[in-house]
């Protein structure tokens, strides 16, 4: 990625397979060589989650925020790979998250990675997620980067075994 370049949305939707409700990174700042990734996350009232967690005090959840951290750190990653259209990054881990402050409507959650590693099939990152200056949350992030199986089937006409054994499962009354 070029130093210093921003991203809006639609950028982002290009690098992302991620979509409404699960798309949590609004705007990427600031791109720093293949080291460091800056972005942003508006949290709104209008976000599913905040229906249920929690009635009458609303808190944006922790993994949720963990996943901003993640989706940007897999911008960066994925940019990197010749072949990033036919991939996707996938947690195999988190370490050390620590949840410092709690995220409600109206904060805006600027999202700090560090790429620690990253190898074509593998990578860790270190995430920061901040609100007006103040630590909400921190973590350390590893990944697996794999092949999207069930949209190529679903491309070149070959069956999803997912599907096929939904079809033909018994149906219980």
């Amino acid at each position: 990625m070029t130093e210093g370049l921003q991203l809006d949305m639609q950028a982002i939707l290009e690098r992302l397979p991620h979509r409404y409700p699960f798309l949590l990174v609004d705007r990427i700042l600031k791109v720093e060589g293949e080291e460091k990734i800056i972005g942003l996350k508006n949290v709104t009232i209008n976000e599913p989650f905040f229906q249920g967690h929690f009635p009458g005090y609303p808190i944006m959840p922790g993994v949720l925020v963990v996943e901003a951290m993640a989706q940007a750190g897999g911008i960066i990653m994925m940019h990197e790979l010749p072949d990033r259209h036919e991939k996707l990054v996938v947690f195999t881990g988190i370490e050390r998250a620590k949840f410092r402050r709690p995220v409600t409507p109206g904060d805006q959650l600027r999202i700090e990675v560090d790429v620690l590693s990253f190898r074509t099939r593998a990578g860790k990152i270190q995430g920061r997620a901040t609100v007006d200056g103040k630590l909400a949350c921190e973590a350390t992030l590893t990944c697996a980067v794999v092949t999207r199986e069930r949209e190529r089937r679903a491309h070149d006409g070959s069956a999803d075994p997912v599907k096929e054994e939904a079809s033909t499962a018994p149906v219980s009354e």
